[in-house]
């Protein structure tokens, strides 16, 4: 068994797929395929179930996963420390941040982050927290944005914002003559809602049912700008948060009766080696957080 062997090992099971892990790799699928059985020769096991066409680990492939990206992370954790050991003006963040929060709040950061570390490369993945978080437990990503709630033992956390989640309706509707609502009165409204993966659904849906409500959802979506053309378009309404109303004229925001609120944090994987690159981040993210918080509590 070899890392080489590891990592194609480890990519087929990420894409469940031997011609993505191979695009992915930058080599020919054959060559792929040649590694993984002579790894199973190796090892004497099946890693993979291979029926009509559908790659899925095998219980053994299960177990091999979790080395594999244990040793994948370690090597790539002593790889980064020895640059920084060498001083390099270089290196990369791979931060995961909500598609809201990347249009609405992090773009001044990342400006920000680019002018303070020109040298320094900034990736950032756009997904919803579910799987922000599930990608920095497999070390697809150092770190990202994940909302509040249970956060697993094995993450290390930063609050960094704590925004209102409001109903977001038309400028004709009858709740933009209300200062707030209950969470029953939204409910019984024909909803606009977020994909099942989303905090904000769920934190919803919680609370919905814990009251004995049933919602009546018309349309889901994993794009908030399309949540707002529907809702800009009649279709119903839905839940946002207040930045991102706030901008917007052609709707507007109506808060919850007790207000909600969702509490967002910057994670990354407890006991992981940080690169001087996600240090710098870590640390200028929450320099221009108390910036931020200072602003707001100004206009107060």
């Amino acid at each position: 068994m070899d890392l080489r062997q590891l990592k194609f090992f480890a990519e087929i099971a990420r894409f469940s797929n031997f011609t993505r892990a191979a695009e992915e790799l930058h080599v020919a699928q054959p060559a792929v395929s040649a590694a993984i059985r002579k790894l199973e020769e190796e090892l004497e096991l099946i890693l993979f179930n291979r029926q009509d066409r559908k790659i899925s680990l095998t219980a053994e492939g299960e177990i091999l996963l979790g080395h594999a990206r244990r040793i994948l992370g370690d090597l790539k954790a002593a790889g980064q420390e020895m640059a920084d050991l060498r001083g390099l003006g270089k290196g990369e963040v791979r931060v995961g941040v909500p598609p809201m929060m990347s249009a609405y709040f992090f773009p001044t950061i990342i400006c920000a982050f680019a002018k303070r570390y020109p040298y320094l490369h900034l990736a950032v993945s756009g997904e919803g927290a579910a799987s922000i978080l599930k990608m920095i437990i497999q070390g697809e990503l150092d770190m990202g944005v994940i909302a509040g709630g249970h956060v697993p033992d094995n993450l290390e956390v930063r609050p960094i914002l704590r925004e209102e989640v409001v109903v977001c309706v038309p400028p004709d509707h009858p709740f933009t003559a209300r200062s707030a609502l209950s969470m029953e009165e939204f409910a019984r409204q024909p909803l606009i809602m977020f994909k099942e993966g989303y905090y904000q659904r769920e934190m919803l849906f919680e609370e919905m049912k814990e009251g004995g409500m049933t919602p009546e959802v018309v349309f889901e979506t994993n794009l908030y700008t399309m949540v707002k053309s529907l809702v800009k378009k009649g279709l119903g309404i839905s839940t946002l948060l207040r930045m991102v109303v706030e901008d917007d004229a052609e709707l507007r925001a109506v808060s919850f009766d007790p207000p909600l609120h969702l509490d967002l944090m910057l994670a990354w994987k407890k006991g992981a080696y940080l690169s001087r690159a996600n240090r710098a981040f870590v640390d200028f993210l929450m320099e221009q957080v108390r910036g931020y918080g200072a602003a707001a509590g100004g206009k107060d």
